[in-house]
């Protein structure tokens, strides 16, 4: 049993580590999971400048992903749509009405330029072995601007996920700029579908934000939707519509959709309903109005990491700063080698040191005849000559060596010396160099194909309680002791399925419960109405009740606290309810049993009397007399108990 349970739990970690490293959460250094980038390194692979069939990419792909050939074709789709990294032509499905796409072999792909200009550079990226170890795969790219939070990412692992929101890419690089500069920066999500967000409580990248659908309402019978909220499709939504509207909680004539490259879905109102009382409607009960949670993990230094969005910034203007001056010292060394292999070949042509292997026999004589020749010009060479360079000069054809131009040496020469320069003065100033490199090749380059498209407001979310027509008829069968709209018997009040009631019974029970369809109550319900904060704040309820002696009490409270369908009780155990009103006024009278030598069978007292105390709380003693009946008056001089108790109690 012990080995069994070192094994499994040994293969759950095992398990675990891989899902959430190797599967499902971005890592953020180029913010891509393992099969994006595997996908990105089959196009650097394949690319020619033209098309790719989806389907010859994601046979490459298989190369370096376990998992299937879905599973790369699903994720290149959702790749390629955002519009970012990957050129695609064919049927790639639409995201605003949630259309399939084509299958892989009718769809084609190819890299864009800005994923050349962000990830490629295989001489500074890190590679490691595939999974069967036949050929080599990037363990992470060097993504030189914040791809994490520009695509935004989705993934659920083992016991933990993510869900970082897309934003916009000149702002991302704007926020990068900011951080290099030492300026404060703020940053928001944008979303391809566009819409309206609201991000009061984005919690920089670990709250929420609340997004709604665009609408056009000048019609007054009849709404127009420009824009999706995201994550919503057209056909979702007007899913949601149809069924809210089936519930009765819009009321709509048809929905029509025409939707095509934008989004266009319209919304006929039924008779005698306008725009202006359907629009919040719609916020409420349908998903023109959604609120997203959002929880920014990573993988950081092969961990599972929450981080914030201005962290992820900070992260990346650092790592931009590596990787430019990564980039900057291998062009370096590169031009530097090319600058002694031009050197040596000018001096080894212009000097005509091949003259002085003419007569030598042997290749070992060759090699030191040439190295001698080029010792006395060692100043202009400042490098060692190695074997490799001699071995290099001797493979230059003779017809070069006729055709060999000075002046165009002399120029390449000055050439690769200016561009050093201006690389030593870059790694220098390394941080302005980054500012310039974001400001010249992303933001000004793609702007004009980039535009923010979420419109960022603040609006407060619609209440479904508040925004409920109340066309349901609650009633009360006073012989059956049931209550709701779908009951028979009188018509209390009109409610909406989303409001909750107070009920007390003739027990002294109550409870607070949403609208019931139809409910056994009580054959002796003693009140109903609204719970609401506003009522029950208000709503002084006085209770004139009889205790275990017979001995009449009187209680004066408010019912504001409560749990929702949980069971109290208004009067101390062991007591029976004589009489209840909300009325905040007027008399009570006690009558009391008939006994030998009472002479008072009847007194009254004015509710104003007695103080209000919680529902808790004990009552006050009114007589030391055994109760017979209550009843409630408007005052001791005008008893016109029928009309007045109607008015004010159900009892």
């Amino acid at each position: 049993m012990a080995y069994i349970n070192s094994v499994f739990n040994t293969n759950f970690l095992e398990y675990a580590s891989y899902v959430i490293k190797d599967r499902a959460i971005p890592h953020i250094d180029d913010g891509l999971k393992p099969v994006q980038r595997r996908i990105l390194h089959s196009l650097f692979e394949m690319d020619d400048g033209k098309f790719n069939k989806v389907a010859n990419v994601v046979g490459n792909c298989m190369k370096y992903h376990p998992h299937g050939d879905a599973s790369i074709y699903s994720a290149l789709v959702a790749f390629a749509n955002k519009e970012l990294f990957i050129d695609k032509q064919g049927n790639f499905g639409n995201i605003f009405t949630g259309d399939e796409p084509s299958a892989a072999r009718y769809i084609e792909c190819r890299l864009l330029p800005l994923a050349k200009e962000v990830f490629y550079n295989p001489e500074i990226t890190e590679y490691e072995d595939s999974y069967d170890g036949r050929n080599r795969e990037p363990i992470t790219y060097p993504a030189k601007i914040p791809v994490l939070l520009v695509q935004g990412a989705e993934g659920i692992a083992v016991g933990m996920s993510t869900k970082v929101l897309p934003h916009n890419l000149i702002e991302v690089a704007e926020a990068v700029n900011a951080c290099l500069k030492g300026q404060p920066f703020t940053l928001f999500p944008d979303f391809l579908t566009g819409g309206l967000v609201d991000v009061s409580e984005y919690g920089d990248g670990n709250g929420k934000v609340l997004v709604r659908a665009k609408l056009d309402t000048r019609d007054p019978k009849k709404i127009v939707i420009r824009e999706l909220p995201f994550g919503s499709t057209t056909e979702s939504l007007i899913n949601s519509i149809e069924a809210a509207a089936k519930k009765n909680k819009i009321k709509i004539a048809n929905v029509d959709d025409y939707s095509t490259e934008s989004v266009e879905i319209e919304i006929k109102l039924a008779r005698g309903v306008y725009t202006k009382d359907t629009a919040d409607a719609l916020f409420a009960f349908t998903d023109c109005e959604s609120s997203i949670a959002v929880n920014l993990l990573v993988i950081k230094d092969e961990m599972p990491a929450v981080m914030t969005v201005s962290e992820v910034i900070r992260h990346h203007a650092r790592r931009l700063i590596e990787i430019l001056s990564a980039e900057l010292k291998l062009e370096e060394k590169q031009l530097r080698n090319k600058l002694h292999a031009r050197t040596i070949e000018q001096i080894f042509i212009e000097e005509r040191i091949y003259k002085k292997i003419e007569e030598m026999t042997t290749m070992e004589a060759v090699i030191n005849a040439v190295m001698d020749g080029l010792k006395p010009f060692s100043g202009r060479i400042r490098r060692e000559v190695t074997t490799e360079d001699v071995e290099r000069l001797l493979k230059i054809l003779i017809r070069r060596i006729s055709l060999y131009d000075i002046n165009k040496a002399k120029k390449e020469m000055e050439g690769i010396r200016k561009r050093l320069k201006e690389i030593r003065h870059h790694l220098a100033n390394i941080t302005d160099y980054a500012i310039s490199f974001l400001g010249e090749r992303i933001i000004t380059k793609h702007r004009a194909q980039h535009p923010r498209r979420a419109e960022i407001i603040s609006f407060d979310q619609v209440d479904v309680r508040e925004a409920a027509q109340r066309n349901l008829k609650l009633r009360y069968d006073l012989k059956t002791g049931y209550l709701g709209y779908e009951a028979s018997g009188n018509v209390f009040f009109d409610v909406s399925q989303y409001d909750r009631i107070l009920v007390i019974r003739k027990t002294g029970a109550y409870s607070v419960i949403d609208v019931p369809a139809k409910l056994f109550v009580d054959k002796g319900m003693l009140y109903c109405g609204f719970a609401d904060q506003e009522t029950c704040a208000k709503t002084v309820f006085t209770v004139v009740y009889r205790n275990k002696n017979g001995y009449p009490y009187i209680k004066r409270c408010r019912i504001e606290k409560y749990i929702l369908n949980k069971g109290y009780s208004i009067v101390p155990d062991n007591c029976t309810i004589l009489k209840t009103t909300p009325a905040e006024d007027g008399c009570v009278i006690v009558n009391y049993k008939p006994k030998p030598r009472l002479r008072v069978l009847q007194q009254t007292f004015r509710v104003s009397d007695y103080a209000i105390k919680g529902v808790r709380a004990l009552g006050v003693r009114l007589a030391s007399k055994e109760a017979k009946s209550a009843r409630f008056v408007k005052d001791s001089e005008d008893n016109r108990e029928g009309k007045w108790k109607r008015d004010t109690s159900i009892g």
